[in-house]
């Protein structure tokens, strides 16, 4: 009999939305939580789609409303402000309004503002008929409130199923789902590091196998009730990090602080 292994396909990953040059096809959502300057400016240079989940324009606009000293707003308009629109604020509505920024209102309670715009984004990518998925990057989600940063989780675990690729990103992370198989992850130390971790979030438990950390694990399970791999370490000499899981994992890295390109 064939060993289970052999059902898997390798799965390359790169994080390359934090390079501005690269060629990219990626809708960036921001959500209602802070973010610095520089981490902003890559990944909306990296974006072809971007838009504000509610409160998530109120950042925007006052990040860029007076930085360095310069109003900075109309190079970082966004195509879309969508949600409940209980958190944003009317002067901000009303500035990305007179942009010509499309502001919409949805009232059902049933899906988050997050939810929102990713139902926007499919909407998008069905009228542009026969184009290949965006990248979704979702910038904040991790961070403030424990109940939100579980959606969050909860919301990118689901997604797996429709979408190819989505990453959540905050200055201090970015991390994303690994469905169960065989994953080769490349690493740009200049990026990241040193810290990284394994975290078996929405599952029972897992078995894992790891190449390139500093602490690798041969199939070893993990679980909430048993090992979670945190704190292990990127190793510089490694360009390449392999994960094999029989579940869902969420792999994450530590993000070192960006300059300005």
């Amino acid at each position: 009999m064939a060993s289970s292994s052999a059902a898997y396909s390798l799965i390359p990953w790169e994080v390359s939305f934090l390079d501005p040059l690269r060629d990219h096809r990626n809708a960036l959502i921001i959500l209602n939580q802070p973010f610095s300057y520089p981490l902003l400016d890559r990944l909306w240079h990296a974006s072809r789609w971007r838009a504000c989940a509610d409160g998530g324009a109120n950042r925007l606009h006052d990040l860029l409303r007076s930085h360095g000293g310069k109003d900075k707003r109309h190079l970082y308009t966004p195509d879309l402000i969508k949600g409940d629109l209980d958190s944003l604020r009317d002067d901000v509505r009303a500035y990305y309004s007179s942009r010509g920024v499309r502001i919409v209102h949805d009232h059902d309670q049933n899906s988050t503002d997050l939810m929102k715009c990713i139902a926007a984004l499919v909407e998008d990518e069905r009228a542009e008929r026969h184009v290949e998925q965006n990248t979704i990057v979702i910038l904040g989600g991790l961070t403030g409130r424990l109940d939100q940063t579980v959606h969050t989780l909860s919301l990118v675990h689901k997604l797996r199923k429709s979408r190819k690729r989505t990453f959540v990103i905050t200055d201090d992370n970015v991390a994303w789902l690994l469905d169960a198989g065989e994953h080769r992850i490349h690493i740009d130390h200049t990026l990241f590091g040193p810290t990284c971790g394994l975290l078996p979030v929405g599952i029972d438990s897992t078995v894992l196998t790891t190449a390139g950390l500093r602490w690798n694990l041969t199939e070893h399970p993990s679980s909430f009730d048993g090992l979670v791999s945190t704190s292990n370490h990127l190793v510089p000499e490694e360009p390449v990090v392999t994960v094999k899981t029989t579940k869902p994992i969420w792999w994450t890295m530590e993000l070192r602080p960006l300059a300005l390109l």
